[in-house]
């Protein structure tokens, strides 16, 4: 005789499964993203003078010119939780998609000269440096979309604004390249209001000490360091949610982005936690490459 199962409980074990795939991706540590495979870059560029502004190119087959995509690691903004290894095997099957991609490196909280605002200036350098780049490897700098993951959300956010700060301001740079497009990867566009949950999420306050002080103490910074609060700035924003980016966060983003005049795309992908979105090889990652190549204007 076959019985047939109750939909509640099918229903249960679906929630069970899925629960278990959860677990399992917010299981996935850095040092596992850290030991994905990827490929030799094809070279290894400084941006400027210290050991820490280096960042890694990395061509896909052809003549080009190739769309470049700079890709901005993660790590609490801290020193000691990531390096670009943590983004190499995104970098590298970015690549395979028909994107050159420049893999930084950059000074943290806690490296020499690290935070407010070297680390600031070492993200615009490194974008702005896709110009020298051009120069010897087919790149199209029209074409420059700027990902990152978790802290180098935010800054990968700040990259494509910060051509909006004055040209007093200490961090904008001289001439700042336009970008066509960022991508958030589970993490914040509004820096000031990640402050209390940030010890929560790394363990100890970090967005403080990376700033050099506390939203109401050095103002003007976050005003200067902060996606949302230079909102609007002209290129289209994509928004991948998991866990340290809400999806309520994101809407909220999303939300003033567009009462300014900006458009932003979301992406809810909690299911792949905060490291199986940068995870090449898992069942995370095919939405979230869909999603950049999007940005990128590559469809396929």
């Amino acid at each position: 005789m076959r019985y047939a199962l109750p939909t509640v409980v099918f229903a249960s074990l679906a929630s069970l499964l899925i629960d278990a795939s959860r677990a399992k991706a917010q299981r996935l540590r850095p040092r596992d993203v850290d030991t994905l495979p990827s490929r030799t870059p094809d070279a290894v560029v400084s941006y400027g003078t210290d050991s820490l502004q280096v960042g890694e190119l990395r061509l896909p087959k052809g003549q080009g010119p190739f769309p470049l995509v700079v890709v901005i690691h993660g790590g609490c903004w801290t020193r000691g939780f990531a390096t670009r290894r943590n983004t190499a095997a995104v970098a590298s099957a970015l690549v395979d998609d028909g994107m050159a991609t420049w893999n930084v490196e950059y000074r943290q909280a806690g490296d020499p000269g690290g935070g407010w605002p070297n680390s600031y200036r070492d993200i615009a350098s490194a974008v702005d440096h896709a110009r020298t780049l051009a120069t010897r490897y087919p790149i199209d700098t029209s074409h420059v979309v700027v990902i990152g993951h978790s802290a180098g959300a935010h800054l990968a956010l700040w990259a494509a604004a910060r051509h909006t700060l004055p040209t007093s301001s200490v961090v904008r740079g001289g001439n700042p390249l336009r970008v066509r497009a960022a991508v958030a990867i589970d993490g914040p566009g509004d820096l000031a209001g990640l402050v209390g949950r940030d010890a929560e999420i790394c363990g100890r306050p970090v967005i403080a000490p990376f700033m050099g002080g506390t939203p109401s103490e050095v103002s003007a910074r976050y005003a200067e360091g902060s996606p949302l609060a230079r909102l609007p700035f002209g290129a289209a924003q994509y928004l991948v949610s998991a866990t340290v980016l809400t999806a309520d966060e994101a809407k909220a983003y999303q939300a003033a982005a567009q009462r300014a005049g900006d458009r932003v795309t979301l992406l809810d992908a909690p299911e792949g936690g905060h490291f199986g979105v940068i995870a090449p090889g898992t069942r995370f990652w095919p939405p979230v490459a869909a999603f950049i190549r999007q940005a990128v204007g590559l469809h396929r």
